[in-house]
């Protein structure tokens, strides 16, 4: 997106066109499921000075105006992304900590319906698929067919004789 772009996004959702607000898109548009330190040490890279409070600020303006979305996948910081509407999900590697964008399981939002729903109308599901990335597993597999030095050796048995 421009910054055009991102400047009628701020005026459709009613929000005041600011510096900090454009540069926090841009960076969080560069940078998809950035945690919001990276994302404050990009704007105050394209800005000079904005506090770091002000970058949460305006972070949580942007969700709460859904331009941006924040990702939760467990014990991680909370990371963001642009808001496409899209119920889009997430795959996330256990060991490195990567994050990527999946399409819906199946169809339309919701995608997944529940088997109940204690009366709620289910606009969204957020799914988190967890695994190993190829390049973790890569990594993984020499170090699990190598025999480690802290193993002790395999005892053979004696050929027995007849």
């Amino acid at each position: 997106m421009t910054a055009e772009d991102h400047t009628a996004a701020l005026r459709g959702a009613g929000l005041r066109v600011t510096a900090p607000r454009l540069a926090t898109l841009a960076a969080v548009e560069a940078h998809p499921h950035a945690d919001a330190e990276a994302i404050s040490q990009a704007v105050r890279a394209s800005l000079g000075t904005v506090s770091r409070q002000a970058v949460y600020d305006v972070l949580n303006a942007l969700c709460d105006a859904e331009l941006l979305r924040r990702v939760s996948v467990g014990g991680r910081s909370m990371q963001y992304e642009m808001h496409r509407h899209d119920n889009h999900h997430h795959l996330v590697c256990r060991e490195c900590g990567r994050l990527e964008d999946v399409p819906c399981a199946v169809g339309a939002a919701p995608c997944l319906i529940p088997h109940e729903d204690h009366g709620f109308t289910v606009e969204v599901a957020d799914v988190v698929y967890r695994g190993l990335c190829a390049d973790c597993r890569a990594a993984a597999e020499p170090a699990a067919s190598a025999p480690s030095a802290s193993s002790p050796p395999t005892a053979r048995s004696a050929p027995t004789s007849p």
